[in-house]
């Protein structure tokens, strides 16, 4: 993965090339590299905006609780897409996060999606407040944002 771009309104992107290994015998990208693909980007902006050093600080750990995806046309190897990611808001334990992918050429969404995270203690594994520090490392981008 490459071409990593923290933005200054909140919203991270990043490119990829579609590589062969994630076709599926329908011929395009199998459904389940995208979710990878929104916990690889999500990582990679947390550790632009410098997220993971703070969690890793305060003893946390970030868990899915739940993703949505919907896809809306297929991506093919070789395919260069643009994957954005963007934290809407935190809630105590809980924070979300959306994505949009684009197929660089022809500037059409390929999918979308979102992921509930909760915020835990790494050595309880139990629930835990967000620390203002975690939170104060992204900035938070409006529910209405598209591209």
């Amino acid at each position: 993965m490459s071409n990593e771009q923290p933005r200054t309104d909140g919203v991270f992107y990043h490119d990829l090339t579609v590589p062969e290994n994630t076709i599926d015998q329908n011929g395009h990208v199998n459904n389940v590299v995208y979710v990878q693909w929104m916990q690889d980007v999500a990582i990679l902006h947390s550790d632009a905006t410098g997220g993971t050093a703070a969690v890793t600080a305060v003893g946390g750990a970030w868990v899915v609780r739940s993703h949505k995806i919907e896809y809306l046309a297929p991506a093919f190897a070789g395919d260069r897409v643009q994957i954005a990611t963007w934290v809407v808001g935190f809630h105590r334990v809980r924070s979300l996060r959306r994505y949009r992918f684009v197929n660089v050429v022809t500037r059409k969404i390929i999918a979308k999606g979102e992921t509930d995270w909760v915020f835990v203690d790494n050595k309880s594994g139990r629930l835990r407040t967000i620390p203002p520090i975690v939170m104060k490392t992204f900035l938070l981008v409006s529910d209405k944002w598209e591209s």
